[in-house]
C-alpha cells in the first residue's frame, strides 16, 4: 500500500530548484552535525549530479516534502542516497513514499538488490526503523565502505 498522499508527486530531478538545493545542504550539514569525522557519506550538490546518481523529490503542488537517490553500484546492485524530508513535513509518510518509489526505481533498472548506510546513533533511529519496517536486513560494509562502530548497513533482495 502506498504512503503517497493524495496530490503529490514525485519527480526525476534536475538540482536546479533554490529549494532543493536548500534541502541537500540542510541533509549535508545534519550529517556533519550527527555523524563523528570521517563517517559522513552524503551527497552534496555536485555528488548528486554525478552520471551514477539519480535524485527523486517528492513535491505537492509547489512545496518541497522531500528527496530520496539511487546510485548505481553496479548492473545488479543500487544504492539508496540522499534520504530526507522537508523540514515540517514530517511524519507525513513522506519518507516511506520515496522509499517505495526508490524501490520500485531499482527493481524497474534489474536491480536485484539495494542497499544504504546510515548511522547507528538516536539522530538516525527514524531512518532505521523505516528501512527495518520496508524489510531491510543489517549485512556488512557494501561497495567501498569500511567498517565503523558508527556506521550501519541494510540490504534489500529486490
Amino acid at each position: 500500500m502506498s504512503a503517497r498522499g493524495a496530490g503529490w508527486r514525485i519527480v526525476r530531478d534536475d538540482l536546479l530548484h533554490p529549494d532543493v538545493a536548500a534541502l541537500i545542504e540542510l541533509h549535508v550539514r545534519a550529517a556533519f552535525e550527527n555523524s563523528p569525522p570521517g563517517a559522513v557519506f552524503a551527497l552534496d550538490l555536485s555528488g548528486l549530479r554525478a552520471d551514477d546518481v539519480t535524485l527523486w523529490t517528492l513535491w505537492e503542488g509547489a512545496a518541497l516534502l522531500g528527496m530520496g537517490a539511487l546510485k548505481q553500484l553496479d548492473p545488479a546492485h543500487g544504492e539508496l542516497k540522499s534520504m530526507r524530508t522537508a523540514p515540517g513535513q514530517v511524519r507525513r509518510g513522506v519518507a516511506r513514499a520515496m522509499l517505495e518509489h526508490l524501490i520500485a526505481e531499482a527493481r524497474a533498472r534489474g536491480y536485484r538488490r539495494v542497499s544504504l548506510e546510515t548511522g547507528s546513533n538516536p539522530p538516525f533511529a527514524a531512518a532505521r526503523a523505516l528501512y527495518a519496517a520496508a524489510g531491510f536486513v543489517e549485512c556488512g560494509p557494501f561497495a567501498d565502505y569500511v567498517d565503523t562502530e558508527f556506521s550501519r548497513y541494510y540490504s534489500l533482495v529486490i
